[in-house]
């Protein structure tokens, strides 16, 4: 029925999954510095947050892909024959695809971080700085274990969004998952079949995670429903 395709389309859906992985790194990353940037006393800073939130969010994904894959290219090109690089440059689609996607749902992260932030007592902060702690102590020590209870349900569902949103680099030529699911509808002419099992196996992912996330969130609340026992 498949016709021998099935296991390129499972070798495709690790390179979804190493996309969506190296995608949720960077996103961590740019979410965490855009809440702390959005909670800082600098309004530089607040503004440059507030910024990047606000045009992310504000225009779609597959633009931001063609944009930063093909645009990023064309500039990149542009600019190397000025200094003295005359080989054409390709920008690899893995690495364009990771960093357009963790860049967007850094976005989607900061606010979900920022609520989770200011969910914890500002008082425990400044007892932790009153104790002699330093700040990044005080990050580690008392924000960070409580900011991920806050942050869990947020958190989930822009990972599942960030997994369905790997679909997109396809467009740019990475040899993903539904990449492989539409080249195995072209040549078999069974384009239904083939999109439902890269269907079904998204499907699957986001229901593998959905557990994962449901046991950890759990775990995290295990202190806070004792304490109100």
């Amino acid at each position: 029925m498949l016709h021998g395709f099935m296991p390129t389309i499972l070798n495709g859906m690790v390179i979804t999954l190493a996309v969506a992985m190296a995608s949720l790194c960077i996103a961590l990353a740019f979410g965490l510095a855009g809440a702390s940037a959005k909670l800082s006393k600098s309004r530089g800073l607040q503004r440059l947050a507030a910024t990047y939130t606000t045009l992310i969010r504000g225009v779609p994904d597959l633009v931001l892909m063609l944009l930063i894959f093909y645009g990023g290219q064309t500039m990149i090109n542009q600019v190397a024959p000025k200094l003295g690089y005359d080989q054409l440059i390709d920008i690899n689609p893995f690495l364009a695809g990771v960093l357009t996607i963790g860049f967007i749902f850094g976005a989607y992260l900061t606010e979900t971080f920022r609520g989770a932030m200011m969910a914890i007592p500002t008082g425990q902060r400044e007892a932790g700085i009153a104790y002699g702690m330093s700040k990044p102590q005080v990050f580690l020590r008392i924000t960070l274990p409580q900011m991920v209870r806050f942050a869990l349900p947020g958190f989930q569902n822009n990972w599942l969004v960030l997994v369905k949103s790997t679909a997109l680099v396809s467009v740019i030529g990475l040899d993903d998952m539904m990449f492989r699911a539409g080249l195995a509808a072209g040549a078999s002419r069974e384009p239904f079949v083939f999109y439902t099992v890269a269907a079904i196996l998204y499907l699957a992912i986001t229901t593998v995670s959905i557990i994962l996330l449901r046991g950890l969130e759990t775990r995290f609340s295990i202190g806070v429903k004792m304490a109100k026992l």
